[in-house]
């Protein structure tokens, strides 16, 4: 489809990266259109020094405009490793590849080749206000920043969320030329400070300081930075407090200013980017933690995709709505990784005690977005380092996953658990035929721990009437002859998982969308921490009286000394998901004004008089297991520093590990869902508490798995869905590592198919059809520039 036809007047508000890149790109696309840039700096004022550009960005610039692409790739800064310098170490991980080029250099090619183009660039010049702009021009870009007026002008209709974080950083220079990107952690007395340092020409380097606010408070910088500073005046006090505590990293180089002061990172997000013939672009729309990359690049992948929306849609607002539906889902998913990334940052101090292998790889998988494939794809020795410190032999033989773990009295011969699944499949709460063909199954399919799901203690206690239960002897007998069937196929540790719905009791069973609705009751009334329906379809529950609540305990260790003779040896106690007992825990569920409600001890009195009355039954040479919901993603609702004392006050009571899981606490719930985004839960209990935890929710790759467990983000990873998709999962994911181990034991009637088979066109060996090879890659493990040569008339 043709652009706009004639002459089309864009005005882009702001000369930055973004802005002046859109414009090269508009103009050489439609030569026609007028465009006007303004920017209220001088063409040489910027602030900020060296950005960084991926490989994919950087492919992108050469396809769009190779002379802008040959101008920036002449000054490059090239290398492809990462140093991390920790505790008197500096651990190197190779392969990465990076180009960094001096942000005022960046700006000075965009100027030149604006000027080439024919493009207006008003320096010095304030644009006018956007509704002056916006019905004088046909388009009307707004390239503004982080603090965009546009964007606050019509605050209404892009409805900003602008998500202040904790932690200080400081944007500065160097003379220093760094030889590789450079994680610098120091600790003092303060705590932790981290910087994140990369060159970018020949005789500098960027180099930011951060700190979370504790330690930037105990380290003194609140003093030094309480004066107020001119605009563009730096803190030149806190600098060379800088200076002080990172001096053997400068090696008596110096730090250099450029308009900075301590700020907190924000992260931008709208609803939406465009209003009439209004568009965002680069940080006026979105933002992205430093900490992965940088918003230039954001802003510039922007600008392409605008530019070239507008040359492929016949009229303006398609255009603009075509660009948003591109960018958004690739700018979202750099922000989740960005947030991975900053969060991680945030709570460094949690790992500052750790040796360095494990340090360094849980920095460098900071964002999920680099695994432990992709990095041993990249640097096999650096990840055969962490290997051996995690008790392998660094040759990758025996992946993280298929390692074996104690957890109470029990040996795991893997990390791999499938957690409590429902089937819906029983009768009258006994389990069945298919209940038995599900377990057996899962249990056959090489993972370490197995669960049987959400068996109800009691009659009334079923989420469905087509759930399992433990409460009578015909239960028992059913659960027993399971148990003695898997168990004669498998080395696997079963597992059931013992709970009472509380208020999510007495539904239908949920349908393909998740939805159900309520039943009259289950064998009796419905009971909960407090009488608070589950949603505006549900009954009321009763508040549980003490009656109600020694009989639901006692009905838990009954439950649980039958787990027992059925030959269960691993129990979970459903304290999580909005059931009975979680009910207790979160204050948007307890509104009791009795010993059991208000401060979170009495709130964890009840959960704990359950946990202590099965622990008094329950073997000591057999698993103990707690499920918690350790974020009810809903204002009021558990803390992360409640997750902690919850968690260790069931480590005190004797929980041998915490199943983490997060939500289904409250109906209006809100979980930020995405690839293993529970994990941070189990990665903060496992470090806070110190007790083993298991990692559940959306993790489905047997490289997050090894990912996690290397990371020291948790001890077990449950995989649920992928193994309902495969109940072969675990075993599938040896046999595509190239395992064959005593961690994953394929059944001697299945050994025949433990190799995957060829697929179509499998056995096919390509020809060579390229006369020369190409050259491989020369671009450096390391930054070292080289003096420029003088010529004869230069050295006279």
């Amino acid at each position: 489809m043709a652009p706009p036809q004639g002459t089309v007047r864009v005005a882009v508000v702001g000369g930055g990266p973004g802005g002046l890149y859109f414009a090269v790109l508009a103009k050489q696309l439609s030569p026609d259109w007028d465009i006007t840039v303004w920017e209220r700096n001088a063409p040489d004022d910027t602030f900020g020094f060296g950005v960084v550009f991926s490989d994919e960005t950087l492919d992108g610039i050469a396809d769009a405009d190779p002379r802008v692409h040959a101008a920036m790739s002449a000054e490059f800064a090239r290398w492809t490793d990462i140093d991390i310098r920790y505790r008197g170490r500096t651990l190197t991980s190779g392969g990465h590849g990076f180009a960094a080029l001096g942000r005022k250099r960046l700006l000075r090619i965009l100027r030149e080749r604006c000027a080439e183009l024919d493009v207006d660039v008003r320096y010095r010049t304030p644009a006018p206000p956007v509704d002056e702009l916006s019905p004088a021009y046909d388009l009307v870009v707004a390239a503004d920043g982080v603090r965009s007026a546009t964007r606050e002008q019509y605050a209404d209709v892009f409805r900003p969320d602008l998500d202040e974080r904790n932690c200080r950083y400081m944007w500065l220079g160097t003379d220093k030329v760094f030889e590789a990107f450079t994680f610098i952690v120091a600790e003092g007395d303060f705590g932790v400070l981290q910087v994140h340092a990369y060159p970018f020409d020949a005789a500098h380097s960027t180099f930011i300081v951060e700190m979370a606010e504790e330690p930037w408070y105990r380290a003194g910088f609140a003093d030094l930075a309480a004066r107020d500073l001119p605009v563009g005046r730096s803190d030149t006090a806190s600098i060379d407090r800088c200076a002080e505590i990172l001096a053997e990293h400068l090696d008596g180089h110096r730090l250099l200013p450029n308009n900075s002061r301590w700020i907190r990172f924000t992260t931008v997000r709208n609803a939406t980017w465009r209003h009439g013939n209004v568009v965002l672009l680069g940080d006026a729309a979105h933002t992205a933690h430093f900490s992965i990359g940088s918003g230039t690049k954001l802003a510039m992948e922007d600008a392409l995709a605008l530019a070239a929306c507008l040359h492929e849609h016949a009229d303006i607002g398609t255009a603009l709505a075509a660009y948003e539906a591109e960018r958004r889902p690739v700018v979202e998913s750099t922000q989740r990784a960005a947030q991975a990334s900053l969060e991680w940052f945030e709570n460094i101090d949690r790992y500052a005690g750790r040796p360095a292998e494990p340090f360094a790889f849980n920095l460098l998988t900071r964002s999920r977005r680099v695994t432990y494939d992709n990095l041993r794809a990249r640097d096999a020795g650096f990840v055969g380092a962490v290997d051996r410190w995690f008790g392998g032999r660094g040759d990758g033989s025996t992946p993280p996953m298929f390692r074996p773990f104690r957890i109470g009295g029990v040996t795991l011969s893997n990390r791999v658990v499938v957690p409590p699944i429902a089937t819906y499949s029983a009768a009258r709460g006994v389990p069945g035929a298919f209940e038995a063909a599900h377990l057996g199954a899962l249990a056959l399919g090489g993972a370490g721990l197995v669960f049987a799901g959400m068996t109800a203690v009691t009659p009334e206690g079923r989420a469905t009437p087509q759930c399992p239960g433990l409460w009578n002897d015909e239960q028992e007998a059913a659960w027993r002859r399971i148990v003695d069937t898997a168990a004669a196929q498998t080395d696997a540790v079963l597992g059931i998982q013992l709970t009472h719905a509380g208020r999510r009791a007495a539904r239908t069973v949920p349908g393909p969308d998740g939805t159900s609705s309520a039943l009259r009751d289950l064998g009796g009334p419905t009971v909960a921490a407090s009488p608070l329906p589950w949603d505006d379809t549900s009954s009321t529950p009763g508040a549980a009286t003490r009656a109600d609540l020694d009989r639901i305990r006692d009905a838990f260790s009954s439950a649980a000394h039958r787990a027992d003779r059925a030959g269960f040896d691993a129990l979970e106690l459903q304290f999580g998901h909005g059931h009975f007992v979680s009910g207790f825990l979160s204050p948007l569920t307890n509104r009791r004004t009795d010993a059991y409600g208000g401060s979170l001890p009495h709130r964890l009195r009840y959960p704990l008089e359950v946990l202590h009355a099965v622990r008094a039954v329950w073997p000591a040479d057999k698993a103990l297991v707690v499920r918690i919901s350790a974020c009810d993603w809903a204002d009021g609702g558990t803390t992360e520093a409640d997750a902690v004392a919850i968690c260790r006050a069931l480590a005190a009571a004797g929980a041998d590990a915490v199943d983490v899981s997060t939500g289904e606490v409250v109906a209006g719930e809100r979980p930020a869902y995405g690839r293993s985004y529970q994990t941070p839960f189990a990665d903060l209990i496992r470090n806070a508490c110190g007790i083993p935890t298991i990692a559940v929710g959306a993790i489905s790759t047997y490289d997050d798995v090894n990912s996690i467990l290397l990371a020291g983000r948790a001890d077990l990873c449950a995989v649920g869905r992928a193994h309902l998709y495969d109940p072969l999962w675990t075993l599938h994911a040896a046999a595509e590592q190239g395992y064959a181990g005593p961690g994953a034991v394929w059944p001697e009637a299945w050994r025949p198919g433990s190799r995957k088979p060829p697929g179509a066109r499998t056995d096919r060996v390509p020809p060579r059809l390229h006369l020369l090879r190409d050259a491989a890659g020369d671009v450096p493990a390391r930054w070292t520039p080289q003096p420029p040569v003088l010529s004869a008339a230069s050295r006279g």
